[in-house]
Parts: C-alpha cells; sequence; structure tokens
C-alpha cells in the first residue's frame, strides 16, 4: 500500500527535499508518493510542514495520521486550534552539529575578547594581562533539550565551568543542572557568558526582562540562538545603553528578516546574524522524516513527539 505525503511546506523547499526524501523513504521500507501539490485533504496520510502557513486548516486532513514538522520549532502549530492530529518536531543530528559549533564560537569569541583586536582599525597595540582560562569562566545554557545538551557537552569538554536551566530536572556529567522557574534566577547569577536554547512558548516568551537581565553578573554577555521573542528587545537594549550587560550576539529575532531600521544593526554592543546557527539539512532531515512515516504505518511511537501542553 502507497501512502501519500503532501509536502505542505515553502515551495522553494521542495527542490531540496525531492530527491532525499524519495532516497531516505525507499531505504525505510516504505511505498510512498510525495508531492507538494495541492491534493484532496482527505486522501493525505502525512504532512510534512514547515511551521508555516501553507496550511493553516487542518480540519480536512481527516486521515492524517501526523504532522512532521521540517524545524526544531512549532510554536505556530501547537497555537493552530485546527491541528489536532499528532506533531512531530525535527531534531536533525546535523542541525545539532551546526548549532553546537555556532555556540561554542560565540562562546570562544567572547570569551577570548577577539572582538577588541578584529576591530581595531587604528592598529593599537593592545596586548592584555590575566586572560582567563576556559576553567575560570562560567557559562549558564539555558534551554537542555537536545540542543542544549550538546552545546553543554561541547562546552564541557573545553573546560568551561557549565550551569545548565531547564524546565524539568537533567543530568549531564561535568555540569550544574538546575530546574524550574525558582532556580532561574541562580542560574543567571553566575552567567559571564549566557546562551539562549529555549524553546518558545507562552511561559518563555519575555522571560528575560528586565528584571531577569538584572540578575546576570555586570558586563555579561549574551547569546540568543534560539527564538527572539523569548527576549525583551527594549529591556536588552537598556541594559547594554547603561553598561550593564557587555554584549549581546543575537541570531534570531521578533521580526525576521530584521527591519533595516531597527536598533540592533547600529548598535555597538550587539552582533546581529541572519538566523544562520543551524538550519535544517535535507539529507539528514529526509530520514527522520522517513522514520517516522515508517513508525507510523507500523503503528510504532513516534519520534520527537510534541507534548501540546508543554508546547515542545
Amino acid at each position: 500500500m502507497t501512502v501519500l505525503v503532501q509536502f505542505a511546506a515553502d515551495r522553494d523547499l521542495w527542490s531540496s527535499y525531492e530527491a532525499p526524501l524519495a532516497q531516505a523513504l525507499a531505504d525505510a521500507g516504505v511505498a510512498a508518493r510525495v508531492t507538494p501539490d495541492a491534493v484532496d485533504p482527505a486522501t493525505v496520510d502525512y504532512l510534512v510542514t514547515a511551521n508555516a502557513a501553507v496550511v493553516d486548516d487542518f480540519r480536512p486532513y481527516t486521515k492524517v495520521k501526523a504532522v512532521l514538522n521540517l524545524w526544531a520549532g512549532v510554536e505556530k502549530l501547537v497555537g493552530n486550534p485546527t491541528l489536532t492530529q499528532p506533531i512531530a518536531r525535527m531534531v536533525d543530528p546535523a542541525m545539532t552539529e551546526a548549532m553546537t559549533e555556532y555556540v561554542v564560537a560565540q562562546v570562544m569569541r567572547h570569551h577570548l575578547g577577539l572582538d577588541r583586536h578584529i576591530q581595531n582599525a587604528a592598529g593599537a597595540w593592545r596586548p592584555e594581562r590575566g586572560q582567563k582560562l576556559a576553567r575560570e569562566r562560567d557559562v549558564t545554557i539555558l534551554g537542555l533539550g537536545e540542543l542544549g545538551q550538546a552545546a553543554a557537552a561541547a562546552l564541557g569538554a573545553l573546560n568551561f565551568r557549565v550551569t545548565g536551566w531547564s524546565r524539568q530536572p537533567r543530568f549531564l556529567p561535568g555540569a550544574l543542572c538546575l530546574a524550574g522557574i525558582d532556580r532561574l534566577d541562580e542560574a543567571l547569577s553566575t552567567a559571564e557568558i549566557l546562551v539562549i536554547l529555549l524553546p518558545l512558548t507562552a511561559q518563555t516568551e519575555n522571560l528575560l526582562d528586565a528584571a531577569r537581565l538584572a540578575r546576570l553578573p555586570r558586563r555579561a554577555v549574551l547569546i540568543n540562538a534560539a527564538r527572539g521573542p523569548i527576549l525583551d528587545d527594549a529591556a536588552l537594549i537598556a541594559a547594554l545603553d547603561a553598561g550593564d550587560l557587555g554584549h549581546a550576539t543575537l541570531d534570531v529575532f521578533r521580526q525576521e528578516p530584521l527591519p533595516a531600521d531597527h536598533p540592533f544593526w547600529a548598535h555597538p554592543g550587539v552582533t546581529v546574524t541572519p538566523h544562520i546557527a543551524a538550519e535544517t539539512r535535507p539529507g539528514t532531515a529526509a530520514r527522520v522524516i522517513a522514520e517516522n512515516i515508517r513508525r507510523g504505518e507500523a503503528g510504532e511511537p513516534l519520534l520527537h513527539l510534541v507534548e501540546r501542553g508543554r508546547a515542545y
């Protein structure tokens, strides 16, 4: 029996996914027809989405066994009242690698103070003494899912003193793990470098407001590679202007692309990267999609199933 899979993501993604999906499904032993075209919703077995509004009313998809997202974030899907089918988020091993590389690069950049030397058009010779070693630097990671755990392991391997914070208790070798909202201030209080890798939920939106940013050590550095709305933009700029926060490296924003007139672009205390930290890689993501379709057809539990109560 052939299953019908509708690729209900942006059309420009199809050319990247067509061949990898066909190969991955064949390798998984799944007979499937995958199409980016509009079809009778009542005939579709699986929907592949990218958290976008290609489909915004899921009620006609009465046969769909699962909605399979191409992105890690599912905030737009769980907020859709017409979507009652199971949702699987994307956990792509290559995306995890890419995020780990981005986080390590940015942490090392700020740990070593490289900006002071790279941005030195005047040619000033400014050697510094007493540079901290990694084992003397405190890094806090907010969010200990797949991405956060991988980043914590990589930073720990470089000897950074890693603290992780999450909603639910976690155990990571070599890291101090704190859990629950009542431990958040404690996690922030030692964060010389703060890395944000949280999902966007009702609980995490504006989580880092003025009061919480004030909990960070003076001149701390913040790296946000998760979702823009987790940060209060105005509070962030105020903390930078006051000299309380040392720098913010931001890869994600409330509005993307970031508007040309947004103050982040010109602020000397902000580095903007255009949502490049980690993208889903078609070759590896296709295998995750194919495995979930195989599981769905075999009656096995889906990988990375979203818990709607947690919104991730």
